[in-house]
């Protein structure tokens, strides 16, 4: 170890004794009383670091290449990190299409319609719920542990971090005059976990490593997902074994896991399924995971030969050069957008730290570093080629994981792509994007079978086995619009950056998704608008007298009453913004002249959203209240946000409307519905709301590693979605021009944001200061004309040369460039 290492590990010491005696004498640290990080060496919008181990797998720091997953304890005694590949779930290829369900279609429809919803709900489950009713899990791979002969005692000077920045998880620490350092990263360059140990000692590298497989013991149920453990010559671990049969499905991945030592010095050996080091000067652990998964529905694959190829490719390479192109290929994508909302005393304390004396005032960067950890996550979770962002990402240490961590299409699949195009991540999109044209493969089943239609359909969840139909019970089951929500992410991706090859490969799986409801639409008998029936709110039950608590056969439990309906306000705002979509891809195509017409005619017949008597945008047809007032779901207000149906300068009452519904569903709910709250709050142009749905779900919703919380278990959703809110709070492109900072909260006073993107095709540098625009640069990709939304007068320049502009109402346009830069500058701003 370097001089330069120690340098580091006292750095961090020296900073907390340096936070302390500043927070002592600033006190309580008003928001102006910034400081410059610079100073500290340290980016407080980067940068999460803690003076202890996790204490919990949920705190542990996590890492990823999209593919491969691990989570990072930080021990000094025994070291674990929890590994996962993408791969890995419970079942093989299955289809859960009931035939012949499609003939009881009209009966439940009539049921609706007359307002025997349980009789419905009871009619649909026997005969429309997919089979089987669940679906699979995503599963863990397996542990590392790595045992070292210490007591934590004599641990000092200990510090684990994660940079951003880096991709890079280190622990430092000191035991008596030895000072150890790890760093654990993931490579998607070379597709290897991987661990490097060194001691500033001679020799001081001592351990015994396991590679372990994982099982389901739940309650003494065990699986079938058998493992064997062995050594693998005279330097490596081997982990094979199988996933489990579940709900009749058989397991039918098989998987490898393949640790390889490389050490410098000392002694090395194999004894049965332990890895024994003693007495190293450093050592690089690499490890290889891979399974038989092709795609959704071949699993010929070979995992030990994808092992083998792996490890062929990084034979020779140096650690050095392994981890000098991770960094490479992370920084690629992360350094796109640089942020920083100004540093105080607190940014500079460990993270934990600074989550828990946040008041929404005394850290600013907080915000920014919650923005950047979400950006963080989906470079980790999803790359071009790997399988899309799950509920928990890639990282799950549970057998039987909360919700089983797969894909939620109510709210949760959709919401971790919300940072994808503004945060100029637009190609990790990519895995959502392949996973919706594989769901209309059963999603053509599904409708021909459930519903009697053509096109394709998708419900409320889907797996890695990219299942269809109705699941869980009909509580959940009946929200159709699933896939038509997924679908608006293609259009979202063409108005970023207007790929016309990208909208020709993509429009015929919109217009198939179209085309089912064009089947599936009927009228409503009493008030003569098209709707979906059934249909739902997602989860959400209403308050009707009626809807009693019944025992429900589908999911053998006491139901609190149904949530089965016609026409809710979020299935016909999907519609409404999926059909639009559709329409102006095939005109841009310049094809289906006569379906457009036709998609047109049938928009106009949706049924519209409404006012109710509390003055709310109703949830349902009818004006319902809900059985649980602070409901986590805000389905009805889709149309606001991630939609586009409910605007305060277009749409004054329905945004007053969703007003109602924000001020009456309150802080309560859990992280992700604080995220989506958030966002809504930023497009009513309301910063301190946004803002104090912010810290309370600091304050409630997150771990000590920013993961989300929703319902006391970890999942990603929350923290992609705030991430997407507070770039919502930035910059808005939604409506035809550029909003620059639409809702900057005055805690936030100065600042900048480096890289954000607009629709449009447009790239941007902005900078405030006192809550005030200064300067905006924007980079037009695409040569259009660009409308820019400001509360400040500028002046809009080319190099140094001021360019004309038309002006109306607090917004200026102008002709661009392709690849050109142009300054918006504000008017009180000396420009020279």
């Amino acid at each position: 170890m370097t001089p330069n290492t120690f340098k580091t590990l006292k750095k961090y010491f020296f900073m907390v004794m340096a936070t302390m005696v500043i927070g002592a004498i600033l006190g309580s640290c008003s928001p102006q009383e910034k400081i410059d990080q610079t100073k500290l060496n340290i980016d407080p919008t980067t940068l999460l670091w803690y003076t202890h181990p996790a204490d919990q797998w949920e705190n542990a720091l996590p890492v990823g290449n999209g593919r491969l997953g691990a989570m990072v304890f930080g021990r000094t005694d025994e070291e674990r990190i929890q590994i996962n590949e993408e791969t890995y779930w419970s079942g093989g290829p299955y289809n859960q299409t009931r035939p012949g369900g499609w003939k009881y279609l009209p009966q439940v429809q009539q049921l609706i319609f007359e307002g025997q919803y349980i009789k419905a709900h009871k009619l649909f489950g026997r005969y429309l719920m997919g089979y089987p009713v669940e679906q699979q899990k995503y599963q863990s791979l397996g542990n590392l542990i790595l045992k070292f002969n210490s007591e934590e005692s004599q641990i000092s000077d200990y510090c684990h971090q994660l940079d951003l920045d880096q991709a890079i998880v280190t622990t430092e620490y000191k035991r008596g005059d030895v000072h150890f350092r790890r760093e654990v990263f993931v490579s998607p360059i070379d597709q290897v976990i991987v661990v490097h140990l060194e001691a500033s000692q001679p020799g001081g590298i001592s351990f015994d490593a396991q590679l372990r497989g994982c099982r389901n013991q739940a309650h003494s149920n065990y699986a079938t997902d058998y493992f064997q453990m062995d050594g693998y010559g005279s330097d490596g671990l081997i982990l094979t074994g199988k996933s489990a049969d579940y709900l009749g499905v058989a397991g039918k991945i098989r998987y490898e896991a393949r640790l390889k030592a490389i050490s410098d010095g000392g002694e090395m050996k194999v004894e049965d399924d332990h890895l024994i080091v003693k007495n190293a000067d450093s050592v690089t652990l690499y490890v290889a995971a891979a399974t038989n998964f092709v795609n959704y529905k071949d699993v010929s694959g070979d995992p030990h030969q994808r092992v083998d190829e792996i490890f062929k490719k990084i034979a020779g390479k140096s650690y050095d050069q392994i981890k000098k192109d991770h960094l490479q290929e992370h920084r690629r994508l992360f350094r796109r957008l640089k942020v920083d909302f100004g540093s105080t005393a607190n940014s500079f304390l460990p993270t934990d730290e600074r989550l828990k004396r946040f008041d929404g005032q005394n850290d600013p960067n907080l915000a920014a570093l919650c923005l950047q950890f979400g950006r963080y996550l989906l470079i980790c979770s999803s790359r071009p080629g790997t399988q899309p962002a799950n509920l928990q990402g890639i990282w799950n240490k549970d057998m039987n994981p909360a919700w089983d961590s797969k894909y939620t299409l109510n709210i949760n699949a959709e919401m971790n792509y919300w940072p994808a195009e503004v945060g100029n991540l637009s190609e990790c999109a990519e895995p959502l994007f392949r996973m919706i044209e594989e769901l209309s493969d059963q999603g053509r089943d599904v409708a021909r079978e459930h519903y009697g239609a053509k096109g394709w359909v998708c419900h409320q969840n889907t797996d890695i086995w990219r299942v269809a139909a109705p699941m869980d019970g009909p509580d959940w089951g009946t929200f159709t619009t699933g896939g038509a929500w997924l679908c608006t992410h293609l259009w979202e991706h063409y108005l970023f950056t207007e790929d016309k090859e990208f909208l020709i490969h993509y429009y015929p799986l919109m217009k198939e998704n179209v085309i089912f409801f064009l089947d599936f639409l009927v009228e409503h008998p009493r008030y003569g608008w098209l709707v979906t029936n059934p249909s739902t709110s997602p989860e959400n039950f209403p308050g009707r007298a009626d809807n009693t608590p019944f025992y429900d056969e589908v999911t053998g439990w006491m139901s609190p009453g149904t949530t089965i309906c016609a026409g809710s306000t979020i299935d016909m705002q999907i519609l409404r913004d999926l059909f639009s979509y559709v329409v102006q891809a095939a005109k841009i195509l310049n094809v289906d002249q006569n379906f457009r017409e036709r998609v047109l005619s049938i928009r106009e017949r949706l049924a519209p959203m409404q006012i109710g008597q509390r003055g709310d945008l109703q949830e349902w047809l009818e004006d319902w209240p809900q059985k649980e007032p602070s409901h986590r779901h805000i389905s009805n207000l889709y149309g606001l946000f991630p939609g586009n149906q409910i605007s305060a300068h277009r749409t004054p009452k329905l945004a007053e409307a969703a007003k109602v519904v924000l001020e009456q569903r309150g802080l309560r709910g859990n992280g992700w519905s604080s995220a989506w709250k958030m966002a809504c709050w930023a497009r009513l142009y309301h910063p301190e709301k946004a803002l104090e749905n912010f810290v309370y779900a600091i304050k409630n919703y997150t771990f000590d590693n920013l993961f989300s919380i929703c319902s006391k278990k970890l999942q990603v959703d929350g923290s992609f979605g705030m991430a997407a809110a507070i770039m919502e709070m930035l910059l808005q492109s939604h409506e035809g021009e550029i909003n620059l900072l639409p809702s900057l909260p005055s805690e936030w006073s100065n600042g900048f944001i480096r890289g954000i993107k607009a629709r449009g095709g447009f790239e941007l540098d902005i900078f405030w200061e006192r809550a005030r625009l200064k300067e905006a640069i924007i980079t037009s990709n695409l040569g259009k004309k660009c409308r820019v939304r400001t509360t400040t007068p500028v002046q809009v320049f080319w190099g140094n040369k001021l360019i004309p502009v038309e002006e109306e109402e607090g917004v200026v346009s102008f002709k661009t460039s392709r690849g050109e830069k142009y300054r918006i500058v504000a008017k009180s701003v000396t420009t020279f």
